[in-house]
């Protein structure tokens, strides 16, 4: 089985990029940005897009207030960034255009490894909504996306990690930065699967499931990745993202990796509906990190 992560292909993050709208969302979703900047020796690039939208209702007369609104607060992230993060080489980018065309154009400008951004998650009726941004964001995106979700604790240490996955085609990017992150940070790792509910007639025995699970959790890893412990290899049967999130809390996990895939246009989980990876990012207290296939 070619699963397993080499040392030698460690994740390398050089070129993080923090989408904001000045927002509380995004205030939230910063001290991240941040610090996996200063961790992996990368450059910060805060973008905001000046979106037509913003100013559609609004007379001539007004639009000098909100330009002078957007240079205050361009020049208070410039402050933050100075002043929390010292030793990180950053860069705020302001550029006019829809939100998601700017986000596309500065990350491969600055061939971006990571995109950051926070969402106010929301439950509409009957389903999980991330916000239009951030779900576009998260659906478009070549490179990385750490979604820092309302729920996510302020704490940006990155001590006790929950891989999740179902062995598909994003498994072995996602466990990647899974890995990589639990090297830099010397975090627990939990390696987790979920065995949704068997249907009546299936001829395969639930102990059998788990048992070959956990052998294919064990080996996603390789034995020379430079963690300061061994995984646990956790395998569940239930729905996917109740266990999840049931894991997370369980193991107080500062973050969450899952691998995703586009399918006809909408992003998922490589093991859940669309709709899991989204109940995950809105109601997990710690950002959620997900890397495609």
């Amino acid at each position: 089985m070619k699963a397993a992560v080499a040392v030698s292909s460690r994740v390398q993050l050089r070129s993080v990029l923090f989408a904001t709208d000045f927002s509380g969302a995004a205030a939230a979703a910063l001290p991240f940005a941040g610090q996996i900047a200063k961790s992996f020796g990368a450059k910060l690039f805060a973008v905001h897009a000046k979106t037509p939208e913003n100013f559609a209702l609004q007379t001539t007369e007004v639009w000098p207030l909100g330009n002078a609104q957007l240079e205050e607060n361009t020049v208070e992230l410039k402050r933050t960034l100075y002043n929390r993060f010292p030793g990180v080489e950053s860069e705020v980018l302001i550029a006019a255009g829809g939100v998601w065309e700017v986000v596309e154009s500065v990350a491969e400008e600055k061939k971006a490894d990571l995109i950051v951004v926070g969402t106010n998650g929301r439950r509409g009726i009957g389903k999980f909504i991330l916000g239009s941004v951030a779900e576009e964001i998260l659906r478009r995106a070549k490179c990385p996306v750490l979604t820092v979700g309302p729920h996510s604790l302020p704490d940006a240490r990155f001590r006790k990690i929950v891989y999740a996955t179902n062995f598909g085609e994003g498994s072995p990017a996602a466990v990647a930065y899974a890995v990589a992150f639990a090297e830099e940070y010397r975090a627990q790792l939990t390696l987790l699967h979920v065995i949704e509910h068997l249907k009546t007639g299936e001829l395969v025995c639930p102990h059998e499931l788990e048992a070959g699970a956990l052998d294919r959790l064990r080996n996603l890893v390789a034995g020379d990745a430079e963690l300061w412990c061994e995984p646990k290899a956790v395998v569940l049967e239930g729905a996917p993202a109740d266990r999840i999130l049931e894991t997370a809390e369980k193991e107080n996990a500062d973050l969450i990796v899952m691998g995703v895939r586009e399918a006809k246009g909408v992003v998922r989980a490589t093991h859940l509906p669309a709709a899991v990876a989204h109940q995950v990012i809105s109601q997990a207290t710690c950002p959620v990190l997900t890397a495609r296939a």
